[in-house]
């Protein structure tokens, strides 16, 4: 397992941007496909985008694309997520997840086997 620290939510208007960014504790962070979800409140927590170790791929939800980006930097241990364009309806936690196998690009939770605690994203209108 990997420890995971996100930092970067804030209360921001609408059509604003905002970068989170998820610390790894670990080398393995440079091995493990790295992840981001959000939780709003009321619902289940949703898939957002993914990146493999190498940096080299990525995917994401249909939700943000275009909009979001994610990104690393092994050297930092450290993933991010470029948010432009923000939404009221993207209000959420966010989460990052570290998927030590790497297989491929996974967009559901069970695949990723450490969790970060979260971070608070407020669009207001």
């Amino acid at each position: 397992q990997v420890d995971l620290v996100e930092s970067g939510g804030d209360l921001v208007q609408a059509g604003a941007s905002l970068k989170l960014s998820c610390t790894a504790s670990s080398v393995a962070f440079t091995r493990s496909g790295m992840g981001w979800f959000r939780q709003a409140p009321g619902k289940e927590r949703e898939f957002v985008a993914t990146i493999t170790p190498s940096g080299g791929a990525t995917l994401y939800a249909d939700s943000v694309k275009g909009r979001f980006t994610i990104s690393r930097d092994n050297n930092k241990f450290t993933v991010y997520l470029e948010m432009n364009n923000l939404k009221p309806e993207d209000t959420a936690v966010y989460y990052c997840a570290a998927d030590t196998k790497a297989w491929g690009l996974p967009s559901r939770e069970l695949e990723y086997d450490s969790w970060g605690q979260g971070t608070q994203v407020t669009v207001s209108p």
